[in-house]
């Protein structure tokens, strides 16, 4: 594999040891690879280092595994993500597909299923990354147009037709109603909103949610003080719901 090919992989694992096993082994099989030892550190090298492929635990420091795999999805539907985690029960696995992730191993774990798994995994990312991609793919499993009472989502196009005519959203609006969408009728705490939809640092405040909640209901509540559709629920957070 030469160095020009070399594919890039991300390891989200915060025992010391394990991570350099992990690391130690991919580099030999030819990988280019990075370690975060925590949720945030996660994010910040998705985003600066451009991984074709992520290796991700869920018991970390700062934001959980689950909480970064979220916070991906909301905007990266393409890349592969392979859990590898302690925690191994039925409903740990479904947890993570539920939330997009694409392959699921137990630690402890055999080294060559492994490097098997990764090695499969990344031969669907020149598929990934051949072509324009339609609509639909680049959305992932949100549909680009989404309808509620009045109003009426385009998230390909980044904007909305509501109470107050046509609106240009930013990327952050967008982010946070593809998670109210493919959460409806569920409660979200505003930490948890924090933790997915801005990969929460302490130097942020629950009141960064509220904010966007009193805008979202001044596009799309026809009486913002009385919410049909983002409603609070006292002690958790918000809900979005409809009819």
């Amino acid at each position: 594999m030469g160095a020009d090919q070399k594919k890039r992989i991300l390891i989200v694992e915060d025992e010391e040891h394990i991570a350099d096993g992990i690391k130690l082994n991919l580099t030999l099989q030819g990988y280019e690879t990075v370690v975060a030892t925590d949720g945030v550190a996660a994010l910040d090298l998705w985003k600066s280092f451009r991984p074709d492929l992520i290796v991700l635990d869920i018991m970390l420091p700062r934001i959980d595994g689950i909480s970064v795999l979220r916070n991906i999805r909301l905007e990266d539907q393409k890349i592969p993500i392979l859990i590898l985690s302690a925690r191994n029960t039925p409903a740990d696995k479904v947890e993570g597909l539920k939330h997009g992730v694409d392959d699921y191993l137990a630690k402890p774990f055999d080294l060559e299923e492994f490097l098997l798994r990764v090695d499969r995994m990344l031969t669907r990312v020149s598929i990934y990354k051949s072509g324009d991609l339609s609509g639909a793919e680049k959305l992932g499993a949100i549909d680009r147009y989404y309808r509620f009472g009045g109003n009426e989502i385009d998230f390909l196009e980044s904007t909305a037709q509501c109470m107050a005519g046509k609106i240009f959203l930013t990327e952050q609006e967008i982010k946070l109603l593809k998670l109210f969408v493919s959460n409806r009728g569920k409660a979200l705490s505003r930490q948890k909103l924090l933790e997915i939809g801005w990969g929460y640092t302490r130097n942020m405040t629950t009141r960064t949610v509220d904010n966007f909640l009193v805008r979202f209901r001044k596009y799309f509540e026809q009486d913002p003080k009385n919410p049909q559709y983002f409603k609070s629920r006292r002690s958790v957070g918000y809900i979005f719901d409809h009819e």
